[in-house]
């Protein structure tokens, strides 16, 4: 079996289709030799680059999600759905962060993002870097996506909670906080009718001196940054909503 076939198997296997960190992981199941060369990992990525230029056995999904040919791309959850909404938001900006070769982290890798596609799989930090105090890293890791530098010493660049509900938009500032010595830019993305909300909480005694560090980011916006990024290539590093 050639290195081609056995991209093409680890597809198929994984449901037509997978990111790269699934075919990393599953190679050697249908490629024994896989692994042997020191720079495996660019092998493997230029022949799937090669084929996808070919167009003939594979496609792009997105950002970083490659498929068979002929596979079916699932739908975009609605946003009355708010389950699958959260875990997709979640997806997009762990996407985007790996696009801008930062490290990025979810407090959700269990959940699904999108064809065949876990959180797990985007994420490319399992754990926090060890960064501060023990407290504020026990509080930051249920931050819904974080970005950090990567550098050595690893500090978050940016935090981003996806608000479905304005109920949980107060724990959302609060955990975002633990942050604030940081500088760390905090994002709050929601549904555009969630906006008028995020700026009154904002301007509650206990935040007035604190809403500069938060931008609203609304779900239409995101989806545009990322489609933006999809059609552009990545070459048109100019970002929509400020990052």
């Amino acid at each position: 079996m050639t290195k081609i076939e056995a991209i093409e198997s680890v597809l198929r296997e994984n449901g037509g289709s997978a990111n790269l960190n699934v075919i990393y992981n599953k190679i050697q199941k249908f490629y024994p030799k896989a692994k042997e060369s020191k720079e495996w990992e660019a092998g493997i990525r230029g022949v799937l680059y090669r084929e996808l230029r070919k167009g003939s056995r594979f496609k792009k999904i997105g950002l970083s999600i490659y498929a068979l040919k002929d596979y079916e791309e699932n739908p975009l959850p609605k946003s009355s759905d708010k389950v699958k909404m959260h875990s997709f938001m979640q997806g997009i900006c762990l996407e985007l962060g790996n696009a801008r070769s930062y490290l990025t982290y979810t407090a959700d890798s269990s959940k699904f993002y999108r064809d065949n596609v876990y959180l797990k799989d985007i994420a490319n930090l399992k754990n926090l870097p060890n960064f501060t105090y023990k407290e504020i890293i026990n509080e930051t890791r249920r931050i819904d996506v974080l970005w950090f530098n990567n550098a050595k010493c690893a500090f978050p660049q940016c935090a981003f909670e996806i608000v479905d509900s304005v109920s949980t938009l107060n724990n959302a500032f609060n955990r975002c906080l633990q942050l604030k010595a940081f500088a760390t830019k905090f994002y709050i993305v929601a549904p555009q009718i969630h906006r008028k909300k995020f700026e009154q909480n904002l301007e509650l005694e206990i935040y007035r001196d604190k809403k500069d560090f938060f931008e609203f980011v609304a779900y239409d916006e995101m989806l545009t940054t990322y489609e933006h990024f999809v059609t552009s290539g990545l070459k048109d590093k100019r970002w929509l909503f400020g990052v």
